[in-house]
């Protein structure tokens, strides 16, 4: 095997190269020094000439101890020549694990050459204005390419796929490596536990600008996970954790499904840390052992929120948990609401709601939800009390699937301009959601899709069957990953639709017509006062309703950000949705990104200001607006 005279930066036991400038440092360091009042230190200039590689001119900049120190670490005459002989070193070590094994380096202080005899003479009289310039030009000359490439070792063919390292691509050290982590990764989930891929050895052939490498590769033996232990628990019963397991032994070692079982575990909810910990050799029967290590969440937590809008005034929520009720997941959770000082309300609002979910209810992914509660509401469109449950049954397919099915049923008094009346309904909600968005609060891709369908009979003394439709859909496009900026400039759509069949708009009561205006729809309008109205200005709601968004969202600069988006809907007071006269609403906004998503200021004006309309709409809170 031939080794280069240059060998590759991730060549294992390449020579070190002994420079004569560092010869000539390390022997001006012992010579005695006559007193000089030069500078010391000895402020510099760096130029780094273009090399006519943009991909090499950024390696340079992002290597050079010149540039990254020069402010941050001063330097006398003798270390500035140091410094820039390791930077000689770093910029070939650049531009060779770039591809560039005949490429040179030549660096000048003041215009002389790093080696020059009396440089050091030079700069030890030399004053501090001007500072010193240091200049770089860097030649590459060609790029090498990829010449043989091979395993040293038997593999199966598909974790030698993986390596996917072609003859004639360019020899570029992150992609040898990333190659080599590849090739151990793939033999890992072949089961092949205990593989190792060696440091590539690689081969310069500088005759014909190229590079063989080969990866040295031990299998060992593939392996089954053994006896699967659960260290940690307390207060959660073992017996739930080994039902939602999704690695049992016996089953063929692969990293990637271990992790997913860790993650699965975390999403439960009840710990804080998972740590999935395959044991360092096979035991007696030649299986691999695994250890999962708990951390439990503390059983009972409280938590706050606060949000707040012109229209709606002052939101202010509480919540009380219990974790792991009865030690499967389960949790018992207690939230209460005020809401108040908005100018779309006539009296301040609450909510109170208990709720328990009980998680793998009579099969995996399968949760049962049952909520009660109570709401007050005392808006411009109608005022509301009412006593609420309902009986859920939510199911995870997949990923980015979701579904719901259920029983609800409420009892409520309604009172809509000085008419006051009661209802009692049962309902049947059926819902789907798709979500494959990055992120919950602050999504830059993907898309959300959602569908309610609630079939619903009044009974008592306003008889009534209809059936309440709605759905919503919204994308996130990363308008600013097409100049290399990935996650700076958003724009965000939004578009709704629902529709009530089988009952009039006034034979619907009051709280389930539709309505637009508010942050969730048409913001600068608000909120439910979109659509038609009674005489005294107050919404009567309707049977349809549709809106649609598009908001730019822009991170201007560290945490801070702005937006500014457009809204438009409508509500029709009989018929199908799109039917009725359209309102837009238009503004902007700041946003500081947090750990807990962005805190969000929105100001918003009506383009189609009516009688009664507020002049603007302030709205402030937690996360996207959707």
């Amino acid at each position: 095997m031939r080794v280069s005279p240059r060998p590759p930066p991730w060549r294992s036991g390449a020579t070190t190269r002994l420079c004569l400038g560092a010869l000539l440092v390390a022997s001006l360091s012992v010579l005695p020094i006559a007193r000089s009042r030069g500078a010391d230190p000895q402020p510099y200039t760096v130029d780094i000439a273009k090399s006519g590689h943009e991909t090499v001119d950024s390696a340079l900049q992002a290597s050079s101890n010149l540039i990254s120190l020069r402010t941050v670490a001063p330097v006398g005459p003798f270390a500035l020549i140091g410094r820039a002989l390791t930077d000689r070193d770093r910029f070939l070590a650049a531009l060779h694990g770039l591809g560039y094994y005949k490429g040179t380096v030549r660096i000048r202080i003041d215009g002389h050459p790093l080696d020059e005899a009396g440089l050091a003479d030079l700069l030890q009289r030399r004053a501090a204005d001007p500072p010193a310039k240091v200049t770089v030009a860097v030649t590459t000359g060609p790029l090498f390419h990829l010449g043989k490439v091979k395993i040293d070792g038997t593999v199966p063919a598909a974790a030698a796929a993986k390596l996917a390292l072609k003859p004639g691509a360019p020899a570029v050290a992150s992609d040898v490596l990333a190659a080599q982590g590849r090739l151990r990764e793939a033999l890992r989930e072949e089961g092949y536990a205990f593989a190792k891929v060696a440091e590539p050895i690689a081969i310069l052939h500088d005759e014909t600008d190229t590079l063989d490498v080969a990866f040295p590769t031990t299998t060992g033996r593939r392996v089954d996970l053994g006896p699967i232990t659960l260290t940690g628990l307390q207060e959660t019963n073992p017996a739930y954790i080994r039902r939602r397991l999704l690695v049992h032994q016996g089953e063929q070692y692969s990293p990637t499904t271990i992790e997913s079982a860790r993650a699965d575990l975390v999403n439960t909810g009840i710990f804080s840390t998972v740590r999935a910990e395959p044991a360092d050799t096979t035991d007696a029967d030649g299986q691999l052992p695994l250890d999962f290590t708990f951390k439990e969440r503390p059983r009972h937590a409280v938590s706050f929120g606060a949000a707040y809008s012109t229209d709606l005034g002052i939101m202010t929520n509480a919540s009380w948990i219990y974790r792991n009720v009865f030690g499967n997941g389960e949790s018992l959770n207690f939230t209460a609401g005020l809401t108040g000082g908005g100018t779309a309300q006539i009296a301040p609002g609450y909510s109170v709601n208990l709720q328990f979910l009980k998680p793998d209810f009579l099969e995996r992914d399968l949760t049962l939800q049952a909520d009660v509660g109570a709401v007050k509401e005392d808006l411009i469109s109608y005022n509301r009390t009412a006593l609420v449950a309902d009986a859920l049954l939510l199911k995870k397919f997949s990923a980015h699937w979701t579904g719901s099915v259920g029983v609800s049923g409420e009892t409520e008094q309604i009172t809509q301009e000085y008419t006051n009346r009661d209802y009692t309904l049962v309902g049947l909600p059926v819902s789907a959601r798709f979500d494959n968005t990055d992120n919950l609060l602050e999504p830059t891709d993907g898309v959300r899709i959602n569908a309610n369908v609630t079939p619903t009979e009044s009974v008592g003394g306003a008889n009534a069957t209809f059936v309440l439709m709605q759905g919503s859909v919204s994308t996130y496009l990363d308008v600013s990953s097409l100049w290399g900026d990935k996650g700076k400039s958003i724009i965000a759509l939004r578009a709704l639709a629902g529709d009530a069949e089988g009952a009039s708009q006034f034979q619907l009561p009051p709280d389930k017509r539709f309505y637009a205006g508010g942050s969730d729809t048409v913001r600068g309008y608000r909120y439910q006062s979109v659509g038609p109205r009674f005489p005294d200005n107050y919404p009567q709601g309707g049977t349809a309703v549709s809106a649609a968004t598009i908001e730019l969202r822009q991170h201007v600069y560290g945490n801070f950000g702005a937006a500014a988006f457009l809204d438009v809907g409508e509500v029709t007071a009989n018929g199908p949705p799109l039917a009725g006269t359209y309102y837009m609403g238009a503004g902007v906004g700041a946003r500081y990104y947090t750990s807990i998503g962005p805190l969000r200021v929105d100001v918003a004006v009506p383009l189609d200001r009516r009688p009664g309309d507020d002049p603007l709409e302030v709205y402030i809170g937690i996360g996207e607006a959707f």
